[in-house]
């Protein structure tokens, strides 16, 4: 399933929040989504998942405008996954990955047993069938955040919007949702995910999108985009970018320019 940006311009009062915003997600790809606060990611979400309607421009899912499509359409194609949840009740874990099948429902419909059997099957899928019957308040942030993928995954959606999944998370719980969103992009889902991490972008995402001032600065595959320049421009701090060789692997690191001498 591929997703489209077309000439993308939205504004809530005279100034615009996205300025010429185009870009394409292919099928199995992960694009990071890079920039400071207030630039505009969060309103490229809310247009991407119909909350908002662009001043011009169009949103295609798989050549279709979004505009064409119902809520209920719109939610079996892309899916989100916000940065954090904190619930009211304690529902069990399954029960919160059944509520991804909503999008399938009647107004007033209850979920059958294929669906309990579909949300036992998302959870395997991610590895946390063990969490299936405790109570979502009582499991830890990053296997919450690894839940909300399961309920994603229950909506049958290819393109999976992610906002930060990694906030609030240890590093531990970082690399397993980073590395669960790997293995998702190998079964052929599409993610787009914002992060104020570039390490991430360098070790797993395909694509880098680079916003400020409202704009695209720089697309493309995440080696080339991720400049020391780029960044330099979105977050305003001096980088160095080295290699670093890994069991015969280069990998990219970023180190901010007051800490080259190890030392502050």
């Amino acid at each position: 399933m591929t997703l489209e940006i077309k000439d993308v311009y939205f504004k809530y009062t005279d100034e615009y929040v996205l300025q010429d915003i185009s870009f394409t997600l292919g099928k199995g790809k992960i694009l990071g989504l890079l920039g400071e606060n207030g630039v505009g990611k969060s309103t490229l979400f809310k247009c991407i998942l119909g909350f908002l309607k662009p001043t011009s421009g169009s949103i295609l899912v798989d050549g279709i405008d979004i505009d064409k499509l119902s809520l209920r359409e719109r939610a079996k194609k892309i899916a989100y996954i916000p940065q954090s949840h904190f619930p009211t009740f304690n529902h069990d874990v399954v029960n919160v990955v059944e509520m991804g099948a909503n999008v399938r429902l009647s107004d007033f419909g209850v979920p059958k047993k294929e669906e309990r059997e579909k949300a036992f099957e998302k959870l395997e899928i991610l590895g946390i069938e063990n969490l299936a019957n405790r109570g979502y308040k009582e499991i830890s942030g990053g296997e919450r955040q690894l839940v909300l993928i399961a309920r994603a995954l229950m909506q049958d959606a290819k393109i999976l919007i992610m906002d930060e999944p990694t906030a609030n998370l240890d590093y531990g719980n970082q690399m397993k949702v980073l590395k669960t969103c790997k293995e998702l992009s190998n079964m052929g889902y599409s993610i787009i995910q914002s992060t104020h991490h570039p390490q991430h972008a360098f070790m797993f995402f395909d694509e880098a999108l680079l916003m400020h001032e409202h704009k695209i600065l720089a697309n493309g595959k995440s080696n080339e985009v991720l400049t020391e320049k780029n960044l330099k421009k979105i977050y305003d701090i001096d980088l160095k970018i080295i290699q670093v060789e890994n069991e015969g692997v280069n990998h990219k690191v970023l180190i901010p320019k007051f800490m080259e001498n190890g030392f502050i």
